[in-house]
């Protein structure tokens, strides 16, 4: 039995936390300093006092948190450890550069580092969620057994799974924010029902969904922000240019002061009929 430290536990940290206790793991969190909907989220999983409890009890300490705070929860795993040396799973969507930059850290303060991206949403049982690994140790962490995750190693360099996490989100949410430009602006100019005509003839099967789909976005678009910077960063560092992803992360800053933007992934869920969506985003 492996016990697997979760920082920070929300809706993909609990979750992933339960996919790994199903799988016959030792699952620990901290709630200190977290909100009530945290502390909703992390029930029934085992909770410790502080950070440095469960840094202490962990054989792996896994990262899940907004890309802007992955390097503080770094530096706080890193201060809380004192002399115990767990394995450090990063699992944020930040870019090859960035995690570079978190492996060097960690190095330094003699920490190994396994980069990490996540496919898909939080992990249900039965279900398949992606975990990308990379990293000399990436094997360790994709042989624990989980319900509702399957892991992939894509190589032994760190850099290697956030790249993949790049360019896949930047199909997934760039489209999505796409889908909230065009469509806002349809329903603005009150040519709505024409333009969602025209494109069900080339997209049959996403026109149902895609209100839903907008205002969960929505309601993650403050986190999403830093997500499109570091694939911006990603991109430019590849050769291809910034300026779209900049531009991507500007729409997400935007749908981050709209009122839908206030509700929980979980009350952005219910939200489905199309127009009303769109009348929140004004």
């Amino acid at each position: 039995m492996t016990t697997l430290a979760i920082v920070s536990p929300g809706a993909m940290g609990s979750a992933l936390a339960r996919a790994w206790l199903a799988g016959g793991h030792r699952a620990v969190v901290t709630l200190a300093g977290r909100s009530a909907r945290t502390r909703d989220l992390a029930q029934g999983l085992e909770l410790l006092p502080s950070m440095a409890d469960v840094v202490a009890a962990a054989d792996v300490v896994v990262s899940v948190c907004p890309p802007a705070a992955a390097a503080q929860v770094l530096a706080d795993v890193v201060a809380a450890a004192g002399d115990a040396r767990p394995l450090l799973a990063d699992l944020n969507a930040v870019s090859p550069g960035t995690m570079a930059g978190l492996q060097q850290r960690a190095r330094a303060a003699g920490f190994d580092l396994v980069d990490g991206s996540i496919s898909g949403g939080p992990p249900t049982p039965g279900g398949d969620t992606m975990v990308y690994l990379s990293g000399s140790r990436a094997g360790e962490i994709a042989s624990l057994p989980a319900n509702g995750i399957r892991s992939r190693v894509v190589g032994d360099e760190v850099g290697t799974a956030s790249a993949v996490k790049m360019c896949t989100a930047s199909v997934y949410k760039g489209t999505t924010a796409l889908w909230a430009q065009a469509l806002q602006t349809a329903y603005a100019e009150g040519v709505l029902d024409i333009v969602i005509d025209d494109l069900q003839e080339a997209f049959p099967g996403q026109l149902p969904g895609v209100g839903r789909r907008i205002a969960i976005a929505t309601s993650k678009s403050a986190r999403f922000v830093g997500e499109m910077e570091q694939i911006a960063l990603t991109q430019r560092a590849a050769g291809a240019s910034g300026e779209l992803f900049e531009a991507m992360a500007a729409v997400y800053r935007r749908l981050a002061s709209t009122g839908l933007a206030e509700l929980s992934p979980e009350e952005a869920a219910d939200l489905t009929e199309l127009e009303a969506v769109l009348r929140r985003l004004r």
